[in-house]
This record gives C-alpha cells, sequence and structure tokens, in this order.
C-alpha cells in the first residue's frame, strides 16, 4: 500500500513524469526542496564520496522517493542520510 501510495505522490507531483527516476536534474532539485541543513549534509557527502554530479541526483532521487514511501512532503535529514548510506553501499559492495 505504502508503494502504489508513493507513486500516486510522484504522478501528482509531475503529470509529465511517471515516477522520481524519470525525472530531470532540474525538476529533481526543485521538488527535493533541502533546507539549510540538509543541504550541508549533502556537501559533506559529495565531499567524501567523492560523488559526481550524476550520483549527487542518485542519491537526491533516493532521498525523494524515501519521503515519498513516507509520506513527507520534504525531504528530512534522515530520508538524505539514508539515500547517502545506501549509496555507499553501493560503492562499498562494488570494491568488494
Amino acid at each position: 500500500m505504502r508503494v502504489i501510495s508513493a507513486r500516486d505522490i510522484q504522478r501528482a507531483r509531475s503529470s509529465e513524469y511517471s515516477c522520481n527516476a524519470r525525472l530531470p536534474a532540474p525538476l529533481l532539485r526543485e521538488f527535493s526542496g533541502l533546507d539549510a541543513a540538509c543541504s550541508r549534509l549533502m556537501e559533506r557527502a559529495v565531499s567524501k564520496l567523492g560523488l559526481s554530479a550524476r550520483a549527487h541526483d542518485r542519491v537526491l532521487t533516493v532521498a525523494r522517493t524515501i519521503a515519498d514511501l513516507a509520506g513527507s512532503e520534504r525531504i528530512t535529514r534522515d530520508h538524505l542520510a539514508e539515500a547517502i548510506q545506501y549509496r555507499g553501499l553501493d560503492r562499498t559492495s562494488l570494491n568488494a
């Protein structure tokens, strides 16, 4: 049920794009609406993990989806931290 609700939220957000994964980067950034604390967290993650612009946008996409699953209009620090953690796990598994 939660996934269906999240997909409904995503479709309502943009009639042209059916889900967060299809959002172009400018719209993704517009819909993410990071506050100052989240922006600082993202900057630290980009620096420490050496994320590219594409990886940055993928983290935002995952954070936006986590927020949608939680029924949150805004991405919170917890949503962003979870998405960053998944990205870190991806990088670790690639190096294993």
